[in-house]
């Protein structure tokens, strides 16, 4: 019940209030330096507030892409469809996109690498029924999936904003989402990506060219001294090359905010 009332409270209202946000100009610096066009939201969950680099762009919804490899590794592991993270699933064979995802692999190898097909064998296995109930239960993005249960955070029509993904992550990185507890843990062992003197980070990358221009994503959080700031990056991605910056402008825009050193 308590987690409920949170996920209401931190959910209810899409539209940010004046009070509650800060301008972030060191981080519109390291956008500048990159030369790239995107937005930057980070949410400190103690004070529950939001400091915000373009707030029009932070509020406007894009194909998850495969940031949505943290939910479906809650609903897989919620629903049943797999008993663990390092449970095998297969990738289906033949040649895919990268040669890495030519290997059957369970949930915390497979995020990694976001393997696709790996996810899209998960999502089969849920079911569109069952997806559909669970991506309203967590209330992510506009919370529609359509009728293909292995492409709608690929292809849409599933959409979500930067400032809905921090108050997502918020949720599961407190442990606080309508799902049992256990599986939020197991999600949030698979997800840390690096560590420093008194700071982690767990976070996930997305890349969708279902637009023009390509939309990369780098969503997480990061746990430092006992607080937890959960963050999202989206840019826009005119080459191939453009991808190494989600994450480099992400952490650039983290220290510039003192987040992390």
């Amino acid at each position: 019940m308590k987690s409920i009332i949170w996920l209401i409270l931190v959910f209810c209202v899409f539209d940010l209030q004046a009070g509650d946000v800060q301008s972030a100009p060191g981080v519109e610096k390291q956008f500048a330096k990159a030369g790239v066009n995107g937005t930057f939201v980070l949410l400190d969950v103690s004070a529950d507030g939001f400091t915000i680099h373009n707030r029009e762009r932070a509020e406007t919804r894009f194909i998850p892409a495969s940031t949505f490899k943290i939910p479906n590794s809650l609903i897989g592991l919620a629903s049943g469809a797999v008993e663990s993270a390092d449970e095998v699933l297969p990738y289906g064979g033949g040649p895919q996109f990268m040669k890495s995802w030519e290997k059957d692999m369970g949930l915390r190898d497979a995020i990694k690498i976001s393997n696709v097909p790996v996810y899209q064998e998960l999502a089969r296995r849920i079911g569109l029924e069952r997806m559909a109930k669970y991506v309203t239960l967590l209330n992510y993005g506009n919370t529609q999936i359509g009728d293909k249960v292995d492409m709608f955070w690929l292809r849409g029509p599933l959409e979500i904003s930067a400032v809905e993904q921090t108050r997502f992550l918020a949720g599961l990185a407190m442990g606080k989402l309508p799902l049992p507890s256990d599986v939020q843990s197991s999600v949030r062992d698979i997800l840390k990506t690096d560590q420093g003197k008194d700071w982690t980070i767990y976070s996930k990358t997305g890349w969708t060219g279902s637009s023009k221009p390509s939309i990369g994503w780098w969503v997480g959080w990061v746990e430092k001294s006992g607080q937890v700031f959960s963050f999202a990056l989206n840019i826009d991605m005119a080459e191939v090359g453009d991808a190494k910056k989600r994450q480099s402008v992400g952490m650039a825009s983290l220290e510039a905010l003192g987040v992390i050193d």
